[in-house]
């Protein structure tokens, strides 16, 4: 199903930027409001200002620095999870590691842009609020497709902990970060699906998480997602 787009009633999306540094806001302020699509309605030097002009402003996409004095860009996108803002989040960093954009993403970022690629930043807001994800210069659908993507890079990397998980639900971990259903994971493994549903329970059990995606992300961060 689409998603509907995150704007307000004129088809203008209000747009907060968070960013300590007065130049780069500057930037960001003039590439945004030569648009008439977006319309900035707030700008937060430090993450605690971010944090409050969300709550207060309710924009329908922020643009967060990664590194801001106060509260950095992850620990201000953790805060705002605990609240019922609805604001979609583009990370804003000079640079950024697979584990950052796992943890941003399990926050619910939905897209992540270099500043070294601000030519990228209309490209990449205009995806996010069509409801679609954006990571290293490209629209990325959907989240099974980010965690392929993310799978795919984290697949040459250094040895794993396997949390105490057997091979086989490993194999199935590494299904689930596909984006494989009971079903699929079944008909691939020769196996039913209950048993598929009871490994997954033991594997919830194992690794402490709760969900598909917290799994296909944990399994990523920790290089569980390729097969045993």
């Amino acid at each position: 199903m689409a998603q509907a787009k995150a704007t307000n009633a004129r088809g203008i999306a209000r747009i907060l930027i968070a960013d300590d540094d007065p130049i780069v806001r500057d930037i960001l302020r003039n590439v945004l409001s030569a648009r008439t699509e977006f319309s900035v309605v707030g700008e937060a030097k430090n993450g605690d200002e971010s944090v409050r002009l969300v709550r207060e402003l309710k924009p329908d996409l922020l643009l967060l620095d990664l590194l801001m004095p106060n509260l950095p860009g992850l620990d201000a996108l953790k805060e705002m999870t605990t609240t019922d803002s609805l604001v979609r989040t583009i990370v804003l960093t000079a640079s950024i590691t697979k584990q950052q954009v796992l943890q941003a993403l399990q926050l619910g970022a939905r897209g992540v842009v270099r500043k070294d690629a601000l030519n990228e930043l209309v490209a990449a807001i205009r995806a996010v609020l069509d409801g679609q994800y954006w990571l290293d210069g490209k629209i990325v659908p959907n989240v099974v497709q980010l965690l392929n993507e993310l799978a795919a890079s984290s697949r040459t990397e250094a040895p794993r902990n396997d949390f105490g998980l057997t091979p086989r639900e490993l194999e199935i971990v590494a299904l689930v970060t596909e984006g494989c259903g009971n079903r699929e994971i079944a008909t691939r493994l020769t196996i039913s699906e209950e048993t598929v549903k009871r490994h997954l329970t033991h594997i919830f059990d194992k690794v402490g998480m709760s969900t598909r995606l917290e799994l296909a992300l944990f399994a990523l961060d920790h290089n569980l997602a390729r097969r045993a």
